[in-house]
């Protein structure tokens, strides 16, 4: 097998692509049963044509079951999203009618009251499963912002509350955080997404108080329950490599907006120290477009609040996919140098996050995020599915590592250094 970690002939960026377009059903069904190189290369776009076939004799049969997962996962796109419109329109009018009886007695009564999609009191389908908004300990909060974020249950108990509040709309956070976690509400954003190729990366930032913050938080959306491209990504198989840095999922970073699959070089543009926003081969896009990725947008107004409040840190979290963009974001921080940014970095925990890159990913990542202390935190649930994406074995590209709290069915908790301490 090559190597995979040679130069390559463009220019030291490498990266591969699966594309599940390009081939039908008729081809799948000769990869699964006759086997062989040909039909997993079809599926496969990349840099380098020594990788492609690398990749198709070490890996052909988990890239047949990704393009045949993002296949199925397509072909229930719309229902999906037109199911989930309906389910949370339905438990809104009936919350907002007080259950189904208020519902009929509101109605007998002409009194119905009809939810208004993006409203402070429209709940998404994640806050109706899940209704806990209360912090453990709201007081305790300022003593634990010290130097580490090892073993604090008041900083996990908001980062966990705060990775759910993000499924939410603007203005449910709003004034959730205003009204009743009494802290400051900074903003909302929508970030490009290249992958959706729409503006759907959501995070929100806070802070303790409106001024001398010790502490702001920011916050990514994770996969959406009915959102077929969320899923679709967490999936994916395609990667992008960074030199001494190691290879990270395209799709996450394209959530970050840190570039289009259609056009590579837009990550070698972005991917980069003291890189801006790229446009090199980009579509145009409506103006300001590039500036509102959730990476730039994110990073500036970091920047700022770090200057107006000169005591905060920062923490940085995410359930799901929410959970990968919150680990790639100081990623790219330090790629980017942003050493006096992450001299503030007080931790990152994700929730039942997947795979984000490789084991050299990893070991850059644990250099600077596990010493001298622990910084970045890794929950994981039982049998949680998202965590064991994109599929792993001991041989395959996607590793996890950093710091692994584990909670079992009986949510009984252990705390590993293994990259995975259960059955993948």
């Amino acid at each position: 097998m090559a190597n995979e970690f040679d130069d390559s002939p463009t220019g030291g960026f490498r990266y591969l692509i699966v594309r599940p377009e390009n081939g039908g059903i008729a081809d799948l069904v000769r990869g699964l049963v006759r086997g062989g190189e040909a039909t997993a290369v079809k599926f496969v776009e990349s840099s380098d044509e020594d990788l492609l076939g690398a990749v198709a004799v070490d890996h052909r049969w988990v890239i047949l079951v990704s393009v045949i997962a993002r296949k199925i996962i397509a072909v229930f796109g719309k229902p999906m999203e037109w199911t989930g419109c309906l389910v949370e329109f339905l438990l809104n009018l009936f919350s907002q009618n007080g259950s189904l009886l208020g519902l009929l007695y509101n109605l007998l009564h002409g009194k119905v009251v009809i939810p208004q999609r993006g409203s402070e009191t429209f709940i998404s389908t994640i806050g109706h499963l899940d209704g806990r908004i209360d912090l453990y300990k709201r007081d305790d909060l300022v003593k634990e912002v010290g130097d580490s974020a090892s073993g604090e249950q008041a900083l996990m108990d908001l980062c966990i509350i705060a990775a759910k509040l993000a499924y939410e709309n603007a203005n449910v956070i709003r004034n959730i955080v205003v009204h009743h976690w009494k802290m400051h509400f900074v903003d909302f954003y929508n970030g490009w997404n290249d992958f959706q190729k729409l503006c759907s990366t959501q995070v929100f930032i806070l802070c303790d108080k409106p001024k001398d913050a010790n502490l702001i938080l920011i916050s990514f959306r994770g996969t959406e329950p009915f959102d077929a491209d969320d899923w679709s990504s967490d999936f994916d198989y395609s990667w992008y490599e960074i030199p001494k840095l190691g290879k990270v999922h395209m799709g996450f970073l394209e959530a970050l907006g840190l570039g289009d699959r259609a056009n590579a070089a837009t990550f070698q543009a972005n991917l980069q120290v003291n890189a801006g926003p790229a446009s090199t081969g980009r579509k145009k896009l409506l103006p300001g477009m590039l500036e509102r990725t959730a990476y730039y947008a994110v990073r500036n107004k970091l920047k700022s609040l770090l200057m107006e409040h000169k005591k905060a840190k920062f923490i940085v979290t995410g359930h799901s996919l929410g959970g990968a963009l919150a680990i790639l974001f100081p990623t790219v921080l330090l790629l980017h140098e942003e050493k006096e940014v992450m001299q503030r970095l007080l931790g990152v925990y994700t929730f039942g996050q997947p795979r984000v890159g490789n084991q050299q990913l990893g070991k850059f990542m644990e250099a600077h995020l596990d010493h001298p202390i622990p910084k970045y935190f890794r929950v994981v649930y039982s049998n949680d599915l998202v965590p064991r994406l994109p599929y792993d074995d001991n041989t395959f590209l996607y590793k996890h590592f950093g710091l692994c709290l584990y909670y079992d069915s009986w949510y009984i908790g252990q705390v590993s250094t293994q990259a995975f301490p259960f059955h993948t």
